[in-house]
């Protein structure tokens, strides 16, 4: 069966972007240069491939789940020496082609349903981020992620994804996909994003790393709750006031209203009075 005879498979989450203006906004995003080596998640029926292949990369290294689909790309991009093509699901293969350079930047339409699974094997947890960090990532995701990746303190959709995405990458948006631009149509509106990993000099220390996810997953675990209750136990009254005033934040305030920089203020200032040793 040929990639363009295949039908979509719900069990894949399979949506094929067929909009033409939406495809030339993601090569954009991917500003290819000479020597580039592109990933490819979810090639799909290569709509994506052929343009990143009439581009100046040096690879490009797609991972294809549906082995119908495989067959197809296979026929259709084989004959050219930069395809490397593995079959597989993206969240257990090797996400580089055997003797070939690792890829430098990544190309994907991520299935909804692995969405956060599959951001953390590109980019990485706040205490182990991906090293060597692709250079640019250009996503596209259903847009209540986008929003909440790129969610400013204050925001109805501002989550600890937003912090650790923030804290790992700088994170905007190329473009809104509505359900139009694929085959068949999502139910849900999707984004475009752009996400570019921080350089090894501005990521936190490991220390720091574990301290902000610990608090992360236990504010956010009650996320309507002030700071006051979920922090509670976590140092004496007079300690968590303290701390929280050389963050800068409120005790009354709530998770979501937190920058990134708050939460890393938070984690610094614990692990540093977990050091202090006590008298007596």
């Amino acid at each position: 069966m040929t990639a363009a005879g295949h039908r979509a498979r719900k069990r894949f989450g399979q949506h094929w972007l067929v909009d033409e203006r939406v495809l030339d906004r993601i090569l954009a995003a991917a500003e290819l240069v000479p020597g580039d080596r592109v990933l490819e998640v979810g090639p799909g029926r290569g709509a994506l491939t052929e343009r990143l292949l009439a581009g100046p990369l040096q690879d490009l290294v797609a991972v294809e789940l549906d082995r119908d689909l495989v067959a197809g790309l296979r026929q259709r991009f084989g004959g050219d020496p930069r395809f490397h093509l593995i079959e597989g699901d993206a969240l257990e293969v090797p996400l580089r082609a055997e003797g070939v350079e690792p890829p430098t930047k990544v190309v994907a339409n991520i299935p909804y349903n692995i969405t956060g699974p599959l951001l953390e094997r590109l980019v990485g947890r706040l205490d182990r981020p991906v090293q060597p960090a692709y250079g640019r990532l250009v996503l596209l995701v259903q847009q209540e992620v986008g929003e909440r990746i790129r969610a400013l303190p204050g925001s109805s959709a501002c989550s600890a994804l937003s912090v650790r995405m923030q804290l790992l990458a700088r994170c905007r948006s190329v473009c809104p996909v509505p359900p139009r631009c694929f085959a068949p149509p999502p139910k849900v509106m999707s984004e475009v994003i752009l996400l570019e990993p921080l350089p090894p000099q501005e990521l936190l220390a490991p220390a720091v790393a574990r301290q902000v996810e610990s608090l992360l997953r236990r504010c956010y675990a009650s996320r309507r709750k002030m700071l006051r209750n979920t922090l509670a136990g976590v140092l004496p009254p007079e300690d968590l006031s303290r701390l929280a005033a050389e963050a800068g934040v409120e005790l009354a305030q709530r998770p979501q209203e937190l920058s990134p920089a708050q939460w890393v203020a938070l984690a610094t200032g614990l692990n540093r009075l977990s050091c202090v040793p006590t008298s007596g």
